[in-house]
C-alpha cells in the first residue's frame, strides 16, 4: 500500500483499518458492525468451544481431501494436455471455461447427487480448485525448455527421469502459482458448499450467528478464515520465491 508516495508496511495497513472498524463500532454507525475490540474478544472465547473445534475439523478434513484430489488430478492432467495434444485440443476449451464458470452454482445438483454432507463439500472445493491448478501446470509444462529436454535424452535420460527431473522442476513456479490460486478457491469452496449445506463446518456456524444476529462472534469467525486462506496463500507463495531460480534458468 501507498500513501503519498510512499510506501506503508502491511502491519500499518492493517492497524489504520482495525482503527477505523473500532471507531465504526463505538459510534454505533451500523449494528452490523461492533466494535473490532469486543469482536477480538468474541473471537478468543469462541475458540475453545467445543462446537468451534468440531466444525473446525469437518472444515479441515474437506479441504485437505478436496485439495488433495485437486493435485493429483490437476496435475495429472496438466502434464498430460501440455505433452499430448489430443487431450489438450480435447480439454482445454472446458478447462477454460470452468475456470471463469460460477462453480457455486454447481453446488445445489453435488447435493442431489452426493447428498447433504461432508461429500459435498469434498467435491466443491475439487471443483474451485482443479481447474486453475490444471491451467497453470499446462503453461508451465509447454514452456519447459526443449533444449534441456534433447540434453536429457542425449544423456541416456528415460521419460520418468525427463519428467520428474526436467519437465516438473522447470514448470515449478507455475506449478505452485496454479497451487496457491487453488487453494484460495479451495478456502472458498469450503465456505461457500457449508453454507450452503448449512448443517456442517463453519457453513454451520455461519449460519447460526447470522440466524440470531450474533455479529461479533459472526465476525470473529470471519476473521479466523481470512486468516486461514492468508497464511495457506503467504506459504505457498514462500515456496514460489524459493524456486524462483528455475524459472530464471529456463
Amino acid at each position: 500500500m501507498k500513501l503519498f508516495g510512499k510506501k506503508i508496511p502491511l502491519s500499518v495497513s492493517l492497524l489504520i483499518w482495525a482503527l477505523v472498524w473500532e471507531l465504526v463500532g463505538r459510534f454505533g454507525f451500523s449494528s452490523i458492525f461492533p466494535p473490532l475490540s469486543q469482536v477480538i474478544v468474541v473471537g478468543i472465547n469462541i475458540l475453545h468451544t467445543e462446537k468451534f473445534i468440531k466444525a473446525v475439523e469437518i472444515s479441515l478434513r474437506s479441504f485437505a481431501i478436496g485439495m488433495a484430489l485437486a493435485l493429483v488430478v490437476g496435475m495429472t492432467l496438466g502434464v498430460l494436455m501440455a505433452r499430448v495434444k489430443a487431450v489438450g485440443r480435447t480439454l482445454g476449451t472446458w478447462v477454460n471455461v470452468f475456470v471463469s464458470a460460477p462453480i457455486s452454482a454447481l453446488v445445489p445438483i453435488l447435493m442431489g447427487v452426493l447428498g447433504i454432507g461432508e461429500a459435498t463439500v469434498v467435491a466443491t472445493v475439487f471443483l474451485f480448485a482443479v481447474f486453475v491448478i490444471i491451467l497453470d501446470t499446462q503453461v508451465g509444462i509447454s514452456k519447459a525448455d526443449q533444449s534441456l529436454i534433447e540434453m536429457a535424452r542425449s544423456f541416456g535420460a528415460d521419460r520418468v527421469q525427463i519428467y520428474t527431473k526436467v519437465l516438473i522442476l522447470s514448470a515449478l513456479p507455475e506449478i505452485l502459482a496454479g497451487i496457491r490460486l487453488g487453494a484460495i478457491r479451495g478456502v472458498k469452496g469450503v465456505v461457500i458448499g457449508q453454507l450452503l449445506v448449512s448443517i456442517i463446518g463453519v457453513g454451520e456456524l455461519f449460519e447460526l450467528y447470522s440466524k440470531h444476529f450474533l455479529m461479533e462472534e459472526f465476525w470473529a469467525l470471519v476473521i479466523v478464515v481470512f486468516a486461514f486462506a492468508f497464511l495457506i496463500s503467504e506459504g505457498i507463495a514462500y515456496l514460489e520465491r524459493r524456486v524462483e531460480y528455475y524459472a530464471g534458468a529456463r
